[in-house]
């Protein structure tokens, strides 16, 4: 019989800042290393930073079966288990301007409350209505978009907008012309937002005001999906705000725990996969050699030794 493949991807593994020279924020990994020393190296999901889905999205979306076209994952489709119809997520934030830039702060860096959020999505409603677009309350970070507006639309991941410069995220209404409906409504959030009392209340607590929203997770689904693997998620926030302290903080936590459940896993004679994706790439380790030593394992290991693994030099690839 099949061993179950234990499977996990680790988002964010390496970030945009460089992990080498003088101001490493990369811990010791021991744990990581003796993983990786027992697996084979298979696929490289080569890309750059510009794709409008990351990496991890990506090997998430082959892992399940999914679309993999580059900013229309169906992941708002998946998530709902909509088969008949094309979605989105709305995602409420602060577009936040200065003089030559508009950056985008995530509701999760904002103390948007549910009260706060359901007051917005029920002001937006009636105007997403008009434009043949259902709106669904989930959370207060949260909205899903129903309609034929969001079939075959390209849009960047929430991942790759978050505390970055807008610009070159948006998408062109000249080139992309399903796209220009969407892009009125959200100019038509901004003013809708902009004068609406749930504004006047955040401000006078000295709270960002909420004058946005985002779109992702575009397409339609056809129903068909694999098991979910384990998905490591600590990593993703103090790389999105730039944190290399707090992110490295997160990597010893994650070597405690979802690294160490895996190696002990693989060290057990599990069949176990590993993916590391940064913000360009994605590579991913499996299972290749016996779990019993034999004379392969153990060339391999004096192989090893005689090679050190250079982590940081590993993540520069992602």
């Amino acid at each position: 019989m099949a061993l179950t493949l234990q499977h996990l991807i680790v988002p964010y593994a390496a970030t945009i800042a460089p992990l080498t020279g003088q101001d490493s924020q990369l811990p010791a990994l021991p744990r990581l290393a003796r993983l990786l020393a027992r697996l084979e190296q298979q696929e490289t999901d080569a890309g750059d930073e510009y794709s409008l889905s990351p990496p991890h999205e990506r090997v998430l979306a082959r892992a399940l079966g999914l679309p993999t076209t580059d900013g229309a994952i169906p992941w708002a489709a998946w998530q709902a288990g909509e088969r008949q119809q094309a979605c989105a997520w709305f995602t409420p934030c602060h577009w936040q301007a200065s003089m030559d830039q508009v950056t985008l702060q995530p509701p999760e860096d904002l103390d948007l409350s549910e009260a706060e959020s359901r007051e917005l999505f029920e002001a937006l409603r009636p105007w997403a209505e008009e434009d043949g677009i259902a709106l669904q309350f989930l959370s207060a970070t949260r909205w899903r978009a129903v309609g034929p507006a969001f079939a075959d639309l390209p849009w960047a991941s929430m991942d790759r907008v978050a505390h970055r410069q807008l610009d070159a995220w948006l998408p062109n209404g000249g080139q992309l012309p399903q796209a220009r409906a969407l892009l009125r409504l959200q100019n038509e959030a901004q003013m809708l937002f902009y004068t609406h009392p749930v504004n006047d209340r955040r401000a006078a607590r000295g709270l960002a005001s909420l004058n946005g929203f985002w779109i992702s997770g575009t397409g339609a689904w056809d129903g068909q999906a694999l098991p979910a693997p384990q998905v490591a998620a600590g990593l993703r926030a103090p790389a999105l705000r730039g944190d290399l302290a707090a992110w490295a903080a997160a990597w010893e936590q994650l070597e405690q725990d979802e690294i160490a459940a895996l190696l002990e896993a693989a060290e057990g004679g599990a069949a176990v996969r590993l993916t590391l994706c940064g913000e360009r790439s994605a590579i991913s380790w499996a299972s290749g050699l016996p779990a019993k030593p034999g004379v392969l394992l153990r060339l391999r290991g004096l192989f090893q030794r005689q090679r050190p693994l250079d982590l940081a030099q590993l993540l520069s690839q992602l």
